[in-house]
């Protein structure tokens, strides 16, 4: 009799990744096996991650480690990150890394916590030489990203979520992105490991938290059992499109600067609008205006320069950037 569904579902989305790492891996040359870290937070979706991945590495010759971030935010988080790190012993991940991190303020709790962790995971895996970064993102919490990108309403980027390849070089990998919340959690119970509930994950303080325990159960109510999925289909569909509309940008590029490094505006005026704003945005980050502070409107107003032209003056953005009308150029400067 093979595994319970649920541990085989784990299983078969950690082999698959591992794969692809391998093939990555030896396409590179790299001597010796690659390491592959999970991170871990004791929750169950990370647990059945670290699972997964201590039983399917041993096969493929890959080594596993893990690593878990103490964030400092609670009484006893070290403790709890120790103990974190015995279990991932336990499934005998080797090297097991407990980090401690200060979370500053910038962005609000959630942004700012996660910027700490993506810090401490990266100068962990560049310490170590891992190849890959697991991280134990859900279909639920796909869709969780989905309707917070809905809320922001920045476009069709905001809507493809999470990646299932991210970070320098493809480092971080998400395998339970088809995999929902569920599947983990029981895979966790079938093999007896021991999880751990975040108090943060139900307080309602955090925005994610909320949507998890009122958002989307109050949308499922209405709308049927199937949304989660929906969700994570729209990240998808949503990703394919917006990853088409960045290449056609890149390409119109070129066809839009003139000798000067200025954008025509005749030429930027015949694009269509969702492949014109994505040019203009490259413009200005390129001059200097950092991405994570630079919104649709700030581009929207950019781009009624050249859509709704009545001699306005020059738009100043984010990183000291100004962008003019002259002429028939626009001039993009960091003054």
């Amino acid at each position: 009799m093979g595994p319970h569904p649920a541990v085989a579902a784990i299983r078969l989305a950690v082999r698959r990744v591992l794969h692809d790492v391998l093939t990555h891996h030896s396409a590179q040359d790299r001597h010796g096996p690659p390491l592959v870290l999970v991170a871990c937070s004791g929750g169950a979706d990370s647990m059945a991650l670290a699972s997964a991945l201590a039983f399917e590495a041993p096969k493929l010759g890959v080594r596993a480690g893990g690593v878990t971030i103490d964030h400092g935010l609670q009484e006893g988080s070290d403790l709890r990150a120790a103990e974190v790190a015995l279990r991932l012993r336990a499934l005998r991940l080797d090297p097991v890394e407990v980090v401690a991190v200060t979370v500053g303020r910038e962005g609000g709790p959630e942004a700012a916590a996660r910027d700490a962790r993506y810090a401490a995971l990266d100068a962990t895996a560049e310490r170590h030489g891992a190849t890959a970064v697991l991280l134990g993102h859900t279909r639920d919490d796909q869709a969780e990203t989905v309707l917070l990108g809905l809320a922001r309403g920045s476009g069709t980027r905001s809507l493809s979520g999470m990646a299932a390849t991210s970070g320098t070089g493809g480092r971080y990998r998400r395998p339970f992105l088809d995999v929902d919340r569920q599947t983990a959690r029981k895979a966790c119970l079938i093999q007896s490991l021991p999880v751990w509930d975040d108090p943060h994950n139900s307080d309602p303080a955090y925005t994610r938290s909320r949507l998890r325990h009122e958002g989307l159960p109050a949308l499922e109510k209405a709308l049927g059992k199937g949304v989660v999925e929906a969700l994570a289909r729209t990240a998808q569909l949503s990703r394919d499109d917006a990853d088409a509309l960045d290449a056609w940008a890149a390409d119109a590029e070129g066809t839009v600067l003139d000798d000067t490094g200025g954008l025509d505006v005749a030429a930027l005026y015949a694009l269509p609008p969702a492949v014109r704003r994505r040019v203009l945005r490259r413009a200005v980050i390129g001059a200097g205006s950092p991405a994570g502070s630079l919104f649709a409107r700030h581009i929207e107003e950019v781009d009624r320069l050249i859509t709704a032209w009545r001699g306005q003056g020059a738009i100043n953005l984010p990183g000291r950037v100004g962008v003019r009308r002259q002429g028939g150029r626009l001039v993009i400067r960091q003054g």
